[in-house]
C-alpha cells in the first residue's frame, strides 16, 4: 500500500484553485446584513485545463479516474472512448492526456494506480496550441507553456477539492445572562463560527447581534454584524441571505461570523431553549513554543498565538469580524509569525497565489502601492524560510508581470509615486502622513522588491531577467540617500514632491531602511537615536507598523527597550481585557473608544492578523534563530535575555524543530536538521558538552563566540553573560 506522501493527490492549474477558494472567502463579508464584496479586480480559473504525463511502466496497470468537471483521455495522442472511471494501461512508455472543462469550478484531475499517481510532477496547460492540417494531421510543435499542477491535501476520489470546508466543533456559551428583553450569551473570549439556536418553539422573528464587546452586542442600532431569523410553521428564512430550510428544533445560521458575545431577542411568539455555536478553525498545530520567567511576557505569546490561529483559515486573513479579506500587507506579517508558530507553507503559497491573481496586471495588489512591494518581499522570505524553489519557479512568470506594471509606473527619476487609481496606504496614522510626491518608504520598499524579483528570477533560470532586475535594484538604491537623507536631522526625509524634499521625518523609511541593510552601522545608530527612540517623531499605534519599529529596535540590539514596549503596548490591550489582539490601539484613549474606528463605534477590528507580532519578535530576536540559507540549510542562533532571567522556546524548521533554553549561564540546544552556529557574547571563554571531539567554542573578531550546532546532537553551552 501507498504511504501518505506516496498516495495520489488531487490536481489542479497552479493558482486557480486558490483563487477560486479565495473568492468565496473574500464575499463572505457582510455590513448590518448587507452584502460587501473586495474593491478590486477578482479573477477567476481557467475552465478548459489539460493534465499530462509521460512515464514508463514495467507491467500493465490500471488506473481509477475522478475529475471535478467534463473530460476526455488520450494515450499517445489517441482519443479514448467516453469518460472512464477505470482505465488499463499497458506496459511500456507512454503519454496520458486528460482535459477538463468546468465552468463552475476549478477542473481538477485525480488518478490513482499502482505506479502512476497524481502528484505535482504532472504538467498542466491552459491553451494547448494545437492545430490540425486539412489532412487531418495534429501538429507536431507548438508554443504550449506548461506549468507543474498544483495541488494541496485532497487524497480522496470522493470527496473532490471544491467540496472543502474547515472543521466545526460545537460549543457553549460560558454564560448567560437576560439583557434588555433579551439573552446575553458570553462565549468567554474572542471566536468564530457559526450561531446555533436551540428548541425553536412558536413562530415569530429571532434578531442576533453579533459583539467582540458586550457595548457592541448589545447597541443594536450600531453593531457591525448582525441576522434576522423569520421563523414559519414550517420553514424557517434567512431574512440576510433569504436561505429557506424546513423547520426542525435546532437551526445554524448559514454566515459565520467573528465575537465574544451574541445578544439574541425573540419577537413574535417565537422561543428558544439556547444558543449556542460551530466554532470554525483551521486545523493548524502550534510547532513553536515560548516560555520566560515574565508571566505577562508568556500571556501575551499565548494571545499572539491564539489570534494568528484565529485568523488563520483557508488564507492569512486580516481580522475575523470586519474584512475577512486577504490583505497583502497583513499576509506578509502574517508569513513571517507563522514561520515561527505553525510553520504552514501551503497556507503561505494558497494565499501568494490568491493576492497576485491573473494577468493582465490593471492595479496594484488590493489596490495599494505599498502591498505590491509587501507581495514581492513575502516570496522571497518564502525562498528563505523553506527552501522551496520550485514554488519560486511557478509565481516567476507573475512576478516578472507585476514588476513589469510597477515599472510603467515609475517617473523620469525610476521612482515610483502615487498614480491616478493608487492607495498609497503606510499607515493608519494619528496626525497627518503626506502622500504626496516620492515617499522615502515606497522606495525603500520597492527597492527590496526589484532585489526580491531578481533573485527569484535566478532560481527560474532567468538569467537575462536577473540581470535586469538587479541593474534596477541597484540603481534606486544609490539613489537613496542623496534623495532622502538629511544630515542635519540624521535621518531619512518622508517625502520629496516635485524633486524638492520636505522637512518631515518619519518612522517608517528609516526602520526599513534599517533592518534591510541600505544604511551604514553609523547611520543606523544615528536613526535609532534621532527617530526610533524620539518622541518627537509621530508616533504608531497600530501593531502593524510597531511590528517593524520594534524590529529595526531589535535589530539595532534594542531588546531591553522592546520588552519594555511589549509590556506597555501589547500588555496595555491584556490590561483592557483583550482575548486576542487589536487592529490598532492607542494607550491613550479611554473605554468604548477603544472600540471605535472608521468613524463608526465598533469599527475596529479587535482580532487582527498584525496584532501577533510578538510571536516573530520573541523567536527571531530574543530566542534569536534566522535561516541563514534557504530552508535552514544553514542558521544562526543569537539569543538576548534583553532583561529576562531565563527564556525556552521551539522555533519550527521545515522538516523538523530547533528548541533551546537560555539564561546568563547556561544555553541548551538541539536541532534535527541543518548545519547551525550559535553565538553569545560571554566573559569567559563558553564549555561545550554534547559536542563532537574536537568542536568548540570559536573567539570571533568582536569578541563573540561561535558554537556549531550539528543535527540531533544536544548541547549544554556554559558560559557567563555579557550585559548589552
Amino acid at each position: 500500500m501507498a504511504t501518505k506522501s506516496e498516495q495520489a493527490r488531487w490536481i489542479w492549474y497552479p493558482g486557480d484553485y486558490e483563487i477560486w477558494l479565495g473568492n468565496r472567502m473574500n464575499n463572505r463579508r457582510t455590513e448590518r446584513g448587507a452584502f460587501f464584496p473586495p474593491f478590486w479586480k477578482a479573477d477567476s480559473h481557467y475552465v478548459t485545463v489539460e493534465f499530462s504525463k509521460t512515464f514508463d511502466l514495467a507491467a500493465d496497470e490500471e488506473i481509477r479516474i475522478a475529475a471535478e468537471g467534463t473530460f476526455n483521455l488520450k494515450l499517445d495522442g489517441k482519443l479514448q472512448f467516453g469518460m472512464p472511471d477505470r482505465f488499463p494501461l499497458p506496459a511500456g512508455h507512454h503519454q496520458l492526456c486528460i482535459k477538463i472543462w468546468n465552468q463552475a469550478t476549478p477542473p481538477a484531475l485525480y488518478v490513482a494506480g499502482a505506479t502512476l499517481r497524481t502528484d505535482d510532477t504532472w504538467r498542466v496547460t491552459c491553451e494547448d496550441k494545437e492545430w490540425i492540417d486539412e489532412s487531418g494531421k495534429a501538429s507536431d510543435t507548438s508554443a504550449t507553456l506548461y506549468l507543474q499542477a498544483g495541488s494541496w491535501c485532497f487524497d480522496d476520489p470522493e470527496t473532490p477539492p471544491s467540496r472543502f470546508a474547515l472543521p466545526r466543533e460545537a460549543r457553549r456559551a460560558a454564560s448567560v445572562r437576560e439583557a434588555a428583553g433579551g439573552r446575553l450569551y458570553d462565549f468567554g473570549r474572542e471566536t468564530f463560527g457559526y450561531a446555533v439556536l436551540e428548541g425553536l418553539a412558536g413562530t415569530g422573528e429571532v434578531a442576533v447581534y453579533y459583539g467582540e464587546s458586550v457595548e457592541e452586542a448589545t447597541d443594536t442600532e450600531h453593531c457591525e454584524t448582525l441576522d434576522r431569523i423569520r421563523i414559519g410553521e414550517t420553514a424557517v428564512l434567512d431574512r440576510a441571505t433569504n436561505r429557506t430550510e424546513p423547520r426542525a428544533g435546532r437551526y445554524v445560521l448559514g454566515g459565520s461570523k467573528a465575537f465574544r458575545y451574541l445578544y439574541v431577542v425573540c419577537e413574535g411568539g417565537v422561543g428558544l431553549a439556547d444558543v449556542s455555536m460551530e466554532y470554525e478553525y483551521a486545523p493548524v498545530a502550534y510547532r513553536g513554543s515560548f516560555r520566560s520567567n515574565d508571566e505577562e511576557l508568556n500571556r501575551i505569546w499565548e494571545v499572539g498565538a491564539y489570534t494568528m490561529h484565529l485568523t488563520t483559515r483557508e488564507f492569512f486573513i486580516d481580522g475575523i469580524k470586519r474584512d475577512r479579506w486577504v490583505w497583502s500587507g497583513d499576509a506578509v506579517q502574517s508569513y513571517l509569525m507563522n514561520y515561527y508558530l505553525f510553520f504552514d507553507s501551503a497556507c503561505v503559497r494558497r494565499t501568494t497565489w490568491l493576492l497576485r491573481g491573473k494577468d493582465p496586471v490593471t492595479s496594484h495588489t488590493n489596490t495599494i502601492m505599498d502591498y505590491t512591494f509587501y507581495w514581492f518581499i513575502g516570496i522571497c522570505d518564502y525562498y528563505r524560510y523553506t527552501g522551496d524553489d520550485a514554488f519560486v519557479r511557478q509565481i516567476y512568470p507573475r512576478m516578472r508581470s507585476m514588476m513589469d506594471y510597477v515599472l510603467g509606473r515609475t517617473n523620469t527619476d525610476g521612482m515610483v509615486e502615487g498614480m491616478e487609481g493608487d492607495w498609497v496606504f503606510v499607515d493608519w496614522a494619528d496626525g497627518y502622513l503626506d502622500k504626496r510626491g516620492e515617499l522615502a518608504i515606497e522606495q525603500v520598499l520597492f527597492c527590496r522588491s526589484l532585489e526580491a524579483t531578481a533573485l527569484c528570477a535566478g532560481l527560474a533560470g532567468e538569467e537575462a531577467d536577473r540581470a535586469k532586475f538587479d541593474g534596477l535594484a541597484a540603481a534606486l538604491r544609490a539613489k537613496l540617500l542623496p534623495a532622502f537623507w538629511d544630515e542635519e536631522r540624521q535621518a531619512l526625509v518622508h517625502n520629496r514632491v516635485n524633486g524638492v524634499r520636505s522637512g518631515t521625518v518619519t518612522r517608517y523609511a528609516n526602520m526599513f531602511a534599517s533592518f534591510f541593510g541600505y544604511l551604514t552601522p553609523e547611520q543606523q545608530q544615528r536613526i535609532k537615536h534621532s527617530v526610533l527612540l524620539n518622541d518627537a517623531i509621530l508616533g504608531i499605534t497600530t501593531p502593524y507598523m510597531r511590528f517593524y519599529e520594534l524590529e529595526a529596535l531589535c535589530a539595532l540590539g534594542g531588546q531591553r527597550a522592546v520588552l519594555r514596549e511589549m509590556k506597555a503596548y501589547w500588555g496595555g490591550m491584556l490590561r483592557e481585557g483583550a482575548t486576542s489582539f487589536w487592529e490598532k490601539y492607542n494607550p491613550g484613549e479611554r473605554g468604548t473608544q477603544h472600540l471605535a474606528m472608521y468613524g463608526r463605534p465598533y469599527g475596529k477590528s479587535l482580532c487582527h492578523a498584525w496584532g501577533a507580532s510578538p510571536i516573530y519578535l520573541l523567536g527571531k530576536y530574543y530566542l534569536g534563530v534566522n535561516p541563514t540559507a534557504p530552508g535552514y540549510a544553514a542558521y544562526e542562533v543569537r539569543p538576548v535575555l534583553g532583561g529576562l532571567e531565563w527564556m525556552e522556546g521551539t522555533v519550527p524548521t521545515p522538516r523538523g524543530a530547533i528548541r533551546l533554553r537560555v539564561d546568563p549561564a547556561e544555553i541548551r540546544i538541539e536541532a534535527s536538521e541543518g548545519e547551525g552556529s550559535l553565538y553569545v557574547a560571554s566573559s569567559v571563554v563558553p564549555t561545550v558538552e554534547g559536542a563532537a571531539e574536537g568542536v568548540a567554542a570559536e573567539r570571533l573578531a568582536d569578541g563573540t563566540f561561535r558554537i556549531p550546532v550539528a543535527p540531533n546532537r544536544p548541547l549544554t553551552i556554559r558560559y557567563a553573560a555579557v550585559e548589552s
